[in-house]
Order: structure tokens, then C-alpha cells, then sequence
């Protein structure tokens, strides 16, 4: 078989096991159906990339300190130096392959604090320099939403319409990158990549409640107010758990980014009792793990929900976004969200206790969603075959029609 180049790119290993998970599933598929595949990564820890998956990366940044806030004329030189010397990188990284996959990830959105001059600018250079140098860009099953910031909002505008292949993890993404201007009439739409990887075995019924946390301030549009919101989600959240292992319910503290861990000891400090407990998880594949040995799932990051869902546990969201609506109404628990900027302790009292007495009946419900899930992302990388890797899919055409 001909090699064919293949390079990841996004903010992968930089302590988000979302992000992370969409890498895996990707590289799933590449390694399936692509076993001639040669595949490097552009990424934010690219150290932890080779040693989880075993392939070579490089920083995506030049400068070291690029999410940090820049304190001082050398900084902040170092840190326009760096958008120039990147641009560079990132256009030499490009032109040495023949696709560069952004697996998933919400590359199209700005529901937390974000910098035009941050990533948004890195995935502008990237498709701009796919166009210009004849690299075919891939955005597969990302997400997308509307962003009132211009300078942010018209880079990702711009990286979407250079891009050589669009897939959305939502409708709503769809929707948002349509009403930028973006010609979405080709661009399809699937369940987030996290659904393609292994489901870990159902657990026995042992009362415990996973709670996931996180480190969260509002999005782009809350800066004015993110202390507020984020005292009222800790103090909502703390005594959420507080309530529940007072009445003997064993807690287990998930969490979804490295950052999520201040909120955790914050919890563990204030309610103070044995039946709470945090887990120590790094991996899409550990929070399923520990969601499908929960009787039920209370969760704020979007992937925690996925891993939920994935796991067939019944869950209550604590939604943060319109993605996490649109996954929970997608897998037929629409009604059960939460908003977590005005968390309300009673009212999710009240959601959680009416979840878990339907427990059963939303268990049945997730499967049947769960199943159907499956079938869309094994089209959905038929698809992505064919668009990407045309000689690769003619080579394997003949093989799948022999297949019994």
C-alpha cells in the first residue's frame, strides 16, 4: 500500500481528556482502516502524546508561555515573536503531509474564555496553510457555536472556509458556522467521536453517585462576572454532594481537564465526610469506567456527559453551553439539564431523585441511543474515507466486498 502522511493537530495532551479521547478515536479508526498511515502530531503537550499513543509529535507553540498572561515588555515581544516564528512552523508541519486531521474537540466555539490570538489564530494558520500549500484540512466532528467577539469570530470563520472537510459533533454547530457565512450544504453531521470507543462493561448497582466537577468561570461573554459565577457554582456544587452523602450516598468526584482539580479539593475541604471521594482519572476510557459502575451520573464538562451517556448511565447535566442540551436531548434526556451558572441545590435535588427513580426506563432508552450512535460513526468514517483517502478506500473496496 502507498503511505500516506497523516498529521493530528489541536490541544491535545495538554491535561483534557475530551480533547484527548477524540485523538484516540481518530487514531482507532487510522490504525483499522489505514494501517499505511504515517502519523505525527502538532499538539500542546506533545510529551504526553508519544508516550500515551506512541507517535511522534511537536510543540504547537514556539513560545513556551503562550497561554499564559503576558507580564512585561519581554514577554510580551517573546509573545508576538512567537505568532510570527508559529506561522512559519506551523506552514513547514503542513507541507510534510498529505492530510491533517482536527479530531474533534470544540475548535468552532468560544463557550469558555478564549483569545483570539490563542489557539483560534493556530487553527487559521493551519487551514490557511492547508489551501495555500495543498494539504487537505480535516475538521472531523468538531464543535461550533455563535461567538460575538469579531477578531475570534472571523479567524474561525476563515479556518472553517479553508478547510478541505467539515463534520459536526451537533446540529447546533452546524448552524452556528452556517450563520457566519460558511457554505455548510456538504457538511454532515454525527455524534461526538467519543462514542466510537470501547464501552466499558456495565457495573453493580452500589448507590454511588459520580458528581463531575469543574474549574469553570462562564465563557467569553461572563469575564465581567466569572469570580461570582464561579463562587456559585462551588458553593451549588458543594452542597449538592454535601446533601447526598449525608444521606449515606457514596460520592465519587470526577474530572475532565488538570485545571478541575482546585474544585475537587475545594469540595473534599468543605463537606469534610469518608463517603466522598475523588477519583483519579486521566482518560476518556477511566471515566467511563467509573460512570458505569455509578448508579447515576450528575456531571458539568461535555465529555464527562459523553462518557456518562456512553457508559448507559442515567445522568443529570449541568449545562454550561447549548452543546450539552443538544447531546442530552440527542440521547433522550433532554429534560433533565441544569443551568450551572445559577445552580439551584433544591431544584437539582428534585431533577437527580426523578432520575434515579426512572432509572431503568432511561437505562433501555440509552441503549437504544448508544447503538444508533455507533451505526452514524461507522458512516460517518466511511464517508471520511472516501473524501480523504480515495486511494485508500478504491484498495479497500475490493477486500470489503469479499468479506462474508
Amino acid at each position: 500500500m502507498t503511505e500516506v502522511r497523516v498529521g493530528v493537530f489541536g490541544l491535545l495532551g495538554s491535561g483534557n481528556s475530551g480533547n484527548d479521547g477524540s485523538l484516540e478515536a481518530v487514531l482507532r479508526y487510522l490504525r483499522g482502516a489505514h494501517p499505511e498511515a504515517v502519523v505525527d502530531a502538532l499538539c500542546g503537550g506533545p510529551e504526553a502524546v508519544t508516550a500515551r499513543y506512541g507517535i511522534p509529535a511537536r510543540r504547537l507553540h514556539w513560545y513556551r508561555g503562550e497561554y499564559r498572561t503576558a507580564s512585561g515588555a519581554r514577554a510580551l515581544a517573546s509573545k508576538g515573536l512567537g505568532k510570527l516564528v508559529d506561522a512559519v512552523r506551523t506552514a513547514a508541519w503542513v507541507r510534510g503531509h498529505d492530510v491533517v486531521i482536527v479530531p474533534g474537540m470544540g475548535v468552532l466555539e468560544a463557550t469558555l474564555p478564549l483569545r483570539p490570538w490563542g489557539f483560534p489564530y493556530s487553527l487559521f494558520l493551519l487551514c490557511a496553510s492547508g489551501r495555500l500549500l495543498g494539504t487537505k484540512v480535516a475538521l472531523v466532528g468538531v464543535g461550533a457555536a455563535p461567538i460575538r467577539d469579531r477578531p475570534t469570530r472571523a479567524l474561525v470563520r476563515w479556518s472553517a472556509k479553508l478547510a478541505a472537510y467539515r463534520s459536526y459533533r451537533d446540529g447546533l454547530s452546524r448552524d452556528a458556522m452556517r450563520a457566519t457565512g460558511v457554505d455548510t450544504t456538504r457538511d454532515d453531521v454525527h455524534p461526538d467521536l467519543a462514542f466510537a470507543l470501547p464501552t466499558p462493561p456495565a457495573g453493580t448497582p452500589s448507590g454511588t453517585v459520580c458528581v463531575g466537577v469543574m474549574d469553570f468561570h462562564g465563557g467569553n461573554d461572563d469575564r465581567p462576572r466569572a469570580g461570582e459565577i464561579h463562587r456559585r457554582y462551588v458553593d451549588g456544587m458543594t452542597r449538592f454532594v454535601r446533601t447526598l452523602a449525608e444521606e449515606g450516598r457514596p460520592v465519587r468526584l470526577l474530572t475532565g481537564d488538570a485545571c478541575d482539580r482546585t474544585v475537587v479539593a475545594a469540595i473534599l475541604d468543605a463537606v469534610g465526610l469518608p463517603l466522598v471521594t475523588a477519583a483519579e482519572t486521566t482518560s476518556l476510557a477511566g471515566l467511563m469506567k467509573e460512570a458505569a459502575a455509578a448508579d447515576t451520573v450528575v456531571a458539568t464538562r461535555y465529555h464527562n456527559l459523553v462518557c456518562a451517556l456512553k457508559a448507559g448511565t442515567p445522568t443529570l447535566a449541568l449545562s454550561y453551553a447549548a452543546k450539552s442540551d443538544a447531546l442530552m436531548d440527542r440521547m433522550g434526556l433532554g429534560a433533565y439539564c441544569h443551568p450551572a451558572r445559577e445552580i439551584d441545590a433544591d431544584r437539582l435535588l428534585e431533577q437527580f431523585r426523578e432520575v434515579e427513580k426512572r432509572s431503568a426506563e432511561l437505562r433501555r432508552t440509552l441503549g437504544e441511543r448508544n447503538r444508533d450512535a455507533a451505526r452514524q460513526l461507522r458512516d460517518q468514517f466511511t464517508v471520511f474515507t472516501s473524501a480523504l483517502f480515495p486511494a485508500a478506500d478504491r484498495a479497500h473496496a475490493p477486500a470489503t466486498r469479499k468479506a462474508p
